[in-house]
């Protein structure tokens, strides 16, 4: 991998231009990092100034690729046939390549998925996946945890930097996803207990914003308040977290929770809780939804 003096890798794309790919993008380009753009519907890698956009995942084969994409099968299909990664690096003959899985993926998967893609193809898999949110991306404030070989995590460091307040390796390949999990078990926990307190105060005649004030003054408070407080007020869950991927997030919970033998209660709840939602046709609105159907 090269590098510049700050660091920073000469040769960087990133695949997947969505709600949270687009605003790592437009900060590592304000970084004044080069960097190569795909995204699937590619008017969204064209909506963002000062990148070069690819025409297909082969044409933004580089030295590092970031890939932030919902789940592991979405990546997995970049490297495939003429127009993938694999064929494109061996073209340009970039022999140790390094593909960062952004997304929230299986730690079990993308453990093996590493050691197949090291194996095979000389590709070093490193699994990063982000917690903060649409907003932490944004503000360059998210917290990325890192699973993979410590020497290449040390030297992504800096481009991850550029749009982490917080980065930290935990081990090999698949760590990162297992404290993803550990993460989304407090995330998907606090955003029900928030949506219950809600449906709560709503039904006892409570006005939400004042409700959520005192919440914010005390040990209640979390960014999940922070960040979604309004969409209850509002009842608005368009866009956002989706809870098809909360569920996503909850079954790779129940893979990681088995394998240690360990019986999770609340996280089972949770599980069963999103499954309903989802089930009730609203898997695509934000996770804090839920509250629709909490409410008498």
């Amino acid at each position: 991998m090269n590098v510049t003096s700050t660091g920073l890798p000469t040769s960087v794309a990133l695949l997947g231009t969505g709600p949270m790919g687009a605003p790592i993008a437009r900060n590592i380009i304000a970084a004044a990092v080069p960097l190569t753009l795909w995204n699937r519907t590619a008017h969204k890698a064209e909506a963002i100034a000062g990148g070069r956009v690819a025409a297909s995942p082969a044409d933004a084969a580089s030295d590092v690729v970031l890939t932030v994409l919902p789940d592991l099968p979405n990546v997995q299909r970049l490297l495939e046939g003429q127009d993938g990664l694999l064929a494109a690096w061996k073209a340009a003959g970039i022999v140790n390549p390094v593909l960062v899985i952004h997304g929230t993926v299986s730690p079990v998967a993308v453990a093996a998925f590493a050691a197949e893609c090291q194996r095979e193809h000389g590709v070093t898999v490193i699994d990063a996946p982000l917690s903060g949110g649409t907003i932490g991306a944004e503000e360059g404030r998210l917290s990325t945890m890192i699973g993979g070989p410590r020497h290449v995590v040390e030297q992504l460091t800096p481009l991850f930097r550029l749009y982490s307040s917080t980065v930290a390796w935990f081990g090999d390949t698949g760590a990162g996803s297992t404290v993803k999990a550990c993460n989304q078990i407090v995330v998907a926990a606090t955003v029900t207990a928030l949506a219950e307190a809600m449906a709560l105060a709503e039904a006892s005649g409570l006005d939400l914003e004042r409700v959520q004030s005192i919440l914010a003054g005390g040990l209640a408070n979390s960014e999940v308040l922070r960040q979604k407080g309004q969409r209850w007020i509002d009842t608005d869950f368009a866009g956002g977290g989706s809870a098809k991927n909360q569920l996503k997030d909850l079954g790779f919970i129940a893979e990681v929770a088995a394998g240690a033998g360990l019986n999770l209660p609340l996280a089972g709840s949770l599980l069963t809780a999103f499954q309903a939602m989802v089930s009730a046709g609203h898997g695509d609105l934000d996770h804090t939804g839920i509250y629709l159907g909490l409410r008498g």
